[in-house]
């Protein structure tokens, strides 16, 4: 069964008699849910419906100069919905974050038509079991995220992106250690190869107001950051159509697991241990805790309307 609910209300009705009918759910269209609810600046916070996508989002709050600083792949079709649900994240993660930075409010509909709140529309909000993490990354396997609140940022009055050429992992390796160790800032720290032809390729990301990103690029230029860049390899690496696997490790293991990958394209997050590659997925995918993500599914989900999560 499809749901393509035009109204919340219209959500959890057709949700509740699904349940009482243990009919199973294959997917849920909110494309009709894509409204900006409320937009308080001076608070700098957003309320959307989850059908919306991240860059309508975005030009919404920066007429106001502001923006949820967050940048996954394919923001013009990627919803806010499928963002919470999967938990995606660019080259901006390591001086931004993700999703969980930024949500302090959601509502969701269960499996049985019940209608959620959780956390709120302010920043600082204790009220309540915080019920916002079970929905980041799920899936839509417990409920189905409708609604959500975000803390924003100001938009920066400069970004600028600089490039470092390697030959090798081990001078690779020994470049991550010089950028961890210096006195720079980047919210971006990417390292790449798209091609076996290429070498390996660092992208470090300022972003600030215009004396603290010259200065920062500076002290980055001693480090051999000299070449004007951008994050035209993000775009190239997901402009590929072909199936793209995601590996975590420890930012201090990123090199022996590059190595691991044997010369496929990958684009890599060097500060915080995700690689993105197209290459044979050489070790399993970081699995949940089974015990857990059974009694939260039973719990949430008796019948199992919904899909259950990749095990």
């Amino acid at each position: 069964m499809i749901l393509a609910p035009a109204t919340i209300a219209e959500f959890s009705k057709a949700l509740a008699d699904a349940n009482s009918r243990k009919a199973k759910i294959e997917r849920v269209n909110l494309a009709a849910l894509n409204r900006v609810l409320e937009h308080t600046p001076e608070d700098m916070t957003v309320t959307v419906e989850a059908g919306i996508t991240l860059a309508e989002l975005q030009k919404h709050v920066g007429q106001r100069r502001q923006w949820l600083a967050i940048d996954p792949p394919h923001p013009e079709t990627t919803t806010i919905g499928e963002i919470i649900n999967a938990n995606p994240s660019g080259p901006r993660r390591f001086g931004c974050g993700t999703i969980r930075d930024y949500l302090i409010g959601l509502t969701a509909v269960l499996a049985d038509g019940t209608i959620i709140h959780s956390g709120g529309k302010v920043v600082k909000n204790v009220a309540g079991y915080d019920l916002m993490k079970l929905f980041i990354g799920g899936q839509g396997t417990v409920g189905v995220v409708v609604e959500a609140t975000f803390k924003l940022r100001p938009l920066p009055e400069v970004e600028r992106f600089v490039s470092a050429e390697c030959k090798s992992l081990e001078e690779a390796d020994k470049l991550i250690e010089s950028v961890m160790q210096s006195e720079i800032t980047p919210i971006v720290f990417d390292l790449h190869q798209l091609s076996q032809q290429d070498g390996f390729t660092f992208v470090l990301g300022f972003a600030g107001t215009r004396e603290e990103v010259e200065w920062q690029l500076v002290l980055a230029a001693k480090l051999g950051f000299t070449k004007p860049a951008s994050l035209d390899h993000e775009t190239a690496f997901w402009a590929d159509a072909s199936p793209a696997h995601r590996l975590s490790v420890l930012p201090s293991k990123i090199i022996e697991a590059i190595r691991g990958l044997a010369g496929v394209p990958f684009d890599a997050r060097a500060g915080n241990g995700v690689i993105h590659h197209r290459g044979t997925l050489t070790r399993s995918a970081d699995k949940p805790p089974l015990e857990l993500t059974r009694r939260l599914k039973d719990a949430y989900d008796p019948n199992h309307i919904f899909p259950d999560l990749p095990l």
